[in-house]
């Protein structure tokens, strides 16, 4: 019985594994044939690489496999047992002679220790997401690093959660086996790194200590469930760990302050007395500065209230083109940014591939503050409605009287309804340029988002063909487009 070595590089990666596996299966190499050896390790009596096996001749090399096992391999890999390799191919090697619904079985031992591995992962990933605390790089503006310790691979698996969720500033994560960085644009990642690469501390902090003390709340103290939650070992990259002592120690006097003040009757969620506002439509003379400034106190509508902040326009303030989106989607909202999400980075790739640098145009919404609707913990995007539009419109209008631009590209139909105005119509005028009444230039075109919506594959390539199409009006001749074209 010949028998083979084979090393997974890295360890952690499900398309390396799969390859590994596949060629095994190939060539029918049964699971206590194959030594998976991990970094360092040598092979069982010198054998050979199963890499050294050609790809056999005339087979096909899918192998169908339930979804569910891909996705469960996909987890265990992270886990930094030194059998999970092992396991996992002795499960594939069941589910493909024979026993399919090897999964549905949750007394197996192998699937019992796939599960457990896999809980383990997705318990590092969660407390990575709640614990990675940023400092900010002294000398660097906008620039954060954080340190962490993660008890299992999962540097990669988590790190599009942190892109998502923290799009508009540059930031690394340093771990002691893989490091990963963010640039506004793209992941990057890279080898471990020491404690003593990432900052000591940060001013901030002191802000974060003092707001966690005054919502720390006594009364629903439950220190069995804290430290289950928030394990010591954590503590020690945790700037609020530092309270936790004298907080725990105080909860009962706290407690009992609470019960013996006077009860006060409930105040209004929103102040009676506001900060008085400009009205944007007299905003003529403001700088986009002050624009921005008087949008972050906009009241006109009630999508301010759970939005994060209102996205404001972005770009030079002598733009000869503006392109006019739809509403901040859930990264904008939480960057504070126009166009930084997934939609944003589609735009990005269709102005690339059309020579369009967006460093020179100015982008900017219909609507200024994110409307989404809650899913369990996601946000989802929800079209705005026409008072959400109209309460919005005074802004955009200042932005277009401030960057007087030749060219305004209108994406979505929320977007064209606000800039040609109601009688407009995706559907019909879409790609035709139209002139405004101060003599602009403009015309509509698909949003990104909707590109994303459609089914992968051929539909959402031909999709995003109608927005490259539209655009390449643009990036042809924009100041010819101007001056010619038919008019509405």
């Amino acid at each position: 019985m010949s028998r083979w070595s084979v090393r997974v590089d890295p360890s952690w990666s499900v398309q390396a594994w799969r390859g590994a596996a596949r060629l095994a299966l190939q060539h029918r190499v049964a699971p206590d044939q194959l030594d998976w050896l991990q970094d360092g390790d040598g092979s069982l009596l010198d054998a050979p690489a199963l890499g050294s096996l050609p790809a056999p001749a005339g087979e096909d090399a899918a192998i169908s496999v339930p979804g569910a096992f891909v996705e469960l391999a996909t987890t265990c890999l992270c886990h930094r047992d030194p059998h999970r390799h092992a396991l996992l191919y002795r499960m594939l090697w069941r589910i493909v002679h024979g026993e399919r619904g090897l999964l549905t079985n949750p007394a197996d031992p192998d699937v019992l220790r796939s599960m457990a591995l896999a809980q383990a992962v997705r318990r590092d990933s969660h407390k990575m997401k709640a614990f990675v605390r940023f400092r900010e790089v002294p000398g660097e503006a906008d620039a954060f690093i954080a340190w962490f310790e993660p008890d299992h691979h999962i540097v990669d698996r988590v790190a599009p959660f942190f892109a998502r969720r923290f799009a508009g500033m540059r930031w690394a994560i340093l771990t002691p086996a893989r490091s990963v960085q963010w640039d506004g644009q793209a992941l990057a990642f890279g080898p471990g790194a020491r404690q003593e690469d990432a900052p000591r501390d940060d001013a901030r902090e002191e802000l974060w200590r003092t707001y966690y003390a005054n919502i720390f709340n006594p009364a629903r103290l439950n220190t069995r469930m804290m430290q289950q939650e928030m394990p010591a070992k954590y503590w020690k990259h945790l700037p609020e760990a530092s309270l936790l002592p004298t907080l725990v120690r105080d909860a009962g006097d706290r407690v009992q302050e609470m019960h013996d003040r006077e009860a006060q009757a409930p105040q209004r969620r929103i102040p009676e007395r506001h900060i008085p506002l400009r009205a944007p439509a007299t905003a003529n003379g403001d700088s986009l500065d002050g624009l921005r400034t008087a949008a972050a106190g906009c009241r006109r509508c009630p999508l301010w209230e759970p939005a994060t902040q209102t996205v404001f326009g972005e770009g030079p303030r002598d733009a000869q083109v503006m392109l006019v989106g739809e509403q901040p989607g859930d990264a904008e909202d939480l960057s504070g940014h126009p166009f930084v999400g997934p939609a944003g980075q589609l735009l990005n790739r269709a102005l690339q591939e059309l020579g369009i640098d967006r460093s020179t145009l100015y982008l900017t919404n219909a609507v200024k503050h994110f409307r989404y609707e809650r899913r369990g913990k996601r946000r989802i995007h929800s079209k705005p409605q026409v008072t959400d539009i109209n309460a919005c419109l005074p802004w955009l209008m200042a932005e277009i009287e401030q960057v007087r631009p030749k060219v305004i590209v209108c994406l979505g139909a929320s977007a064209a309804r606000a800039v040609f105005g109601s009688g407009f119509t995706l559907s019909r005028d879409r790609g035709q340029w139209h002139t405004l009444e101060d003599g602009t230039r403009g015309f509509a075109t698909v949003h990104p988002s909707w590109v994303l919506r459609q089914p992968a594959g051929p539909a959402q390539e031909e999709a995003y063909q109608v927005l490259l199409r539209d655009l390449a009006t643009l990036a042809d001749n924009s100041s010819t487009a101007v001056s010619t074209g038919c008019t509405r």
